[in-house]
């Protein structure tokens, strides 16, 4: 009987604000080694994660659900840890770049936290570095060569930086209103080599009901992601939109109607933001989700020798002030019982 293998790979599952992007290979061929990487690199963090795994194979002459293959760790982890590295690279006059001499090992850990799902858990192995990467200033543009040596095989992909000296949210304090179904704009400056903005909310608040302690509580919600070529520059900002009632109505819903007698005081509100290199955009257009385990392979990789994404992101937080008109709306909202900030 001739032999046939399903080859499927394992997505990495970063923490990121982009939408999720489940990609996986189904491919009917002679197997072979296929590197399967992820790694989204971010100047701002402390440690940065590269997840280097292999395609893996079940045969037609003693078949082996897919389903239960995804849930060994054996079947995608290569065995012990591969040499991989990074290679810091930086524009040099003329705007040709060269490696800056400094290289980073990569070295491996155990992460215990992954959700349950289609592939195995609670345990990962990943590739990671403690070691500052450095942003883009007005008089460098670095990027990093990943170089992952497989035997006689090197597998490589480069990514730039994205982020910079510059980029920042503008906003010092945001407006809702409940009974406005106008929209509002928040502003921000465009970060270096970002291709794709997404956006969140998030309100604090501790809550008191009759008879119990105070409780934190929160509510956090999306504006949507955003190609940079869909975002007008004006007076060297993008803005990106939310719709005026948005906190009264996600508040409302949180709350409930039953709650006279409560006592609530108004926390923290947070905008941020993520933006993310070309390699992510590309990615996130091509691929959308799936519900099952196996699908076509991706028709996007940046992986030389392989199969993946290797890119790079930066996340902002910035606290802001809601606007007196509406905290007055909220305290105005009797059976909500908002106070100021305690």
């Amino acid at each position: 009987m001739k032999r046939t293998f399903q080859i499927l790979a394992l997505l990495f599952a970063f923490s990121i604000s982009f939408n999720s992007c489940d990609t996986r290979v189904d491919l009917y061929a002679e197997y072979k080694d296929i590197p399967i990487i992820y790694g989204l690199l971010d100047a701002t963090q402390d440690t940065n994660y590269v997840k280097i795994v292999r395609a893996f194979s079940n045969n037609n002459e003693n078949p082996v659900s897919a389903t239960d293959i995804a849930l060994i760790a054996d079947s995608s982890n290569y065995p012990g840890k591969l040499d991989a590295r990074l290679i810091e690279i930086d524009r040099t006059y003329g705007n040709h770049y060269e490696p800056t001499g400094r290289v980073i090992i990569l070295d491996t850990m155990t992460l215990h936290h992954k959700d349950s799902g289609a592939f195995y858990y609670p345990n990962q192995k990943v590739y990671y570095t403690r070691e500052h990467l450095r942003n883009n200033s007005n008089n460098h543009d670095y990027k990093y060569r990943l170089q992952v040596i497989k035997g006689t095989d090197t597998i490589t992909s480069t990514t730039g930086m994205v982020g910079g000296d510059n980029f920042r949210i503008s906003n010092a304090n945001v407006v809702f209103d409940p009974n406005s179904t106008e929209t509002k704009k928040f502003a921000f400056t465009p970060a270096q080599n970002a291709y794709i903005y997404s956006a969140r909310m998030r309100f604090e608040y501790t809550e008191s009901l009759p008879g119990q302690p105070l409780t934190q509580k929160s509510i956090e919600w999306s504006l949507g992601s955003y190609p940079a070529s869909e975002l007008q520059i004006e007076d060297g900002f993008y803005h990106i939109k939310y719709i005026e009632n948005s906190l009264f109505n996600l508040l409302g819903r949180a709350i409930g109607g039953d709650t006279l007698n409560a006592t609530r005081y108004m926390g923290n509100f947070y905008i941020m933001l993520a933006a993310g290199g070309n390699e992510l955009y590309n990615y996130i257009e091509i691929n959308s989700p799936s519900g099952n385990i196996s699908q076509n392979i991706s028709d996007y990789t940046n992986i030389n020798g392989g199969y993946g994404i290797f890119s790079s992101r930066i996340n902002l937080k910035k606290k802001v002030d809601l606007s007196s008109q509406t905290k007055t709306k909220l305290i105005g909202i009797s059976s909500w019982g908002f106070r100021q900030g305690k």
